[in-house]
């Protein structure tokens, strides 16, 4: 018999980093019958209505962000605020509680799914309605909190147990990040890590965006630790783009012959320091690659050119762009002459970075998690080349820029041999046909499941 349609309501943390992943989950979801509410900011919702591949299935609910002391007037989404202003929209977020009960009242969902909201658990259960801790940053982030634990705990690798320690190691910079991360109190009071481990002990299951053959010794953790069920919706591979590549970038990328160009881009929110992003562009100019930069202005200036070091633009002009605004980075990664790219290692670039049939330069820059992904690829699969920064402060050097590039981009090389065959088996086993639908059909099935055991 066919197993009956799901409502399911979603209501994640308010960066577009983890609203867009969800949207694409839901495609996903609706194509297969079931019912989306994704609850969106009401002014944030026109820039993902492009997304909705299903609207007579997915519908976007307005939620009204109530303004809290020290939060700019009108921010929606991180996007719109620093990243110090984080933890205030976290707690603007956290009294939205009453609007959401009111909104799940009215929707009646099967099931909500959520990751940032620890309180939202138990406001579900009181209205009958199970609740899963949905992560798109993979299982690395909390899962090695955990491990750590245990480790303090046990004074060693806890028995039984996979060594998680031999498969990411952190920087002495990297070790106070993390510490730091542990510290941080993340809206209404409540440090980040426990607003976590509070949502997974209390949601009926925890829930990851990746699969086993990326993230297996951390999901067989998990299991093991038996908190809850873990459930893998797979990589949720973005649909493809069905816009042309802007005609600009195109001619501007076919003037050089294939796979020559270095595409490097930081993600929509992040700006570097101005020496660290002075370092960036001279390291590219040392390869002696064309490249295309697509990055914010750094901290402090208003643009990108006005950042640039003295003399740069003409030493590259007609081989190097360092591009201020939005640009396709789906297509531009699918160009022919686009042979490498730089990535912050962010959980959605991470994901296009293996999907495309460029080289990996792996360059994490403020979060955590980032660090966890170019670790995870540069040391467990080698199959990229993580940029090399200082041990104690983090820093690298266009020196090093220059290096990982021309490692990975020289086909000659031992390095560039190995990465470009690691990444060319992980690519695979992505693409491999049904690989993506089976982890979806599955996704289903579990939530099926956790609805017939109420």
């Amino acid at each position: 018999m066919e197993e009956p349609r799901m409502h399911i309501a979603m209501y994640v943390w308010l960066a577009m980093g983890h609203i867009t992943p969800c949207v694409q989950l839901a495609n996903k979801l609706a194509k297969r019958g079931h019912r989306i509410s994704i609850f969106i900011p009401t002014r944030t919702q026109s820039k993902l209505q492009h997304l909705n591949l299903h609207p007579h299935l997915i519908t976007f609910v307005p939620i009204t962000v109530p303004h809290v002391e020290g939060l700019p007037l009108g921010a929606e989404t991180t996007s719109d605020v620093d990243r110090s202003h984080h933890p205030i929209l976290m707690t603007a977020m956290d009294h939205t509680e009453k609007q959401v009960e009111h909104l799940l009242v009215q929707l009646k969902p099967n099931i909500v799914i959520f990751d940032f909201t620890h309180w939202l658990p138990d406001l579900a259960r009181r209205l009958g309605i199970k609740s899963v801790q949905y992560s798109v940053t993979g299982l690395l982030p909390s899962t090695f909190s955990a491990y750590r634990e245990m480790q303090g705990q046990a004074r060693n690798n806890p028995s039984g147990f996979p060594d998680l320690s031999s498969i990411i190691r952190l920087h002495k910079h990297e070790e106070k990040s993390f510490q730091s991360v542990k510290e941080l109190e993340f809206g209404s009071g409540v440090l980040f890590l426990d607003r976590l481990q509070m949502g997974s002990r209390s949601s009926d299951v925890i829930a990851f965006k990746n699969c086993r053959e990326i993230e297996g010794p951390f999901v067989d953790f998990r299991e093991k630790a038996g908190e809850k069920p873990v459930l893998l919706s797979g990589p949720v591979i973005p649909e493809p783009q069905t816009s042309p590549l802007d005609p600009e970038w195109d001619h501007w990328l076919g003037g050089f012959k294939r796979g020559s160009v270095v595409y490097c881009a930081f993600g929509s929110e992040f700006n570097l320091e101005p020496g660290q992003f002075q370092e960036l562009v001279l390291g590219l100019e040392l390869s002696g690659k064309p490249f295309l930069v697509a990055a914010k202005a750094p901290k402090g200036y208003e643009s990108v050119e006005a950042a640039l070091p003295e003399g740069f633009e003409e030493r590259v002009r007609g081989r190097g762009i360092v591009h201020g605004g939005w640009v396709q980075q789906q297509l531009i990664l699918e160009h022919p002459s686009v042979g490498c790219f730089i990535t912050h290692c962010g959980a959605g670039s991470m994901l296009e970075a293996l999907l495309s049939q460029c080289q990996l330069v792996l360059l994490p820059t403020a979060l955590i998690d980032q660090v966890f992904n170019a670790r995870m690829i540069s040391q467990s699969f080698r199959a990229g080349v993580e940029v090399k920064k200082g041990e104690e402060d983090g820093l690298f050097t266009k020196e090093s820029v220059c290096e990982a590039v021309k490692a990975v981009m020289n086909e000659e090389s031992e390095i560039g041999k190995e990465v470009r065959a690691n990444h060319a088996r992980l690519r695979n086993i992505l693409l491999t046909p049904n690989f993506e639908s089976s982890y979806i059909d599955n996704f289903c099935h579990q939530l099926q499941d956790l609805l017939k055991s109420s």
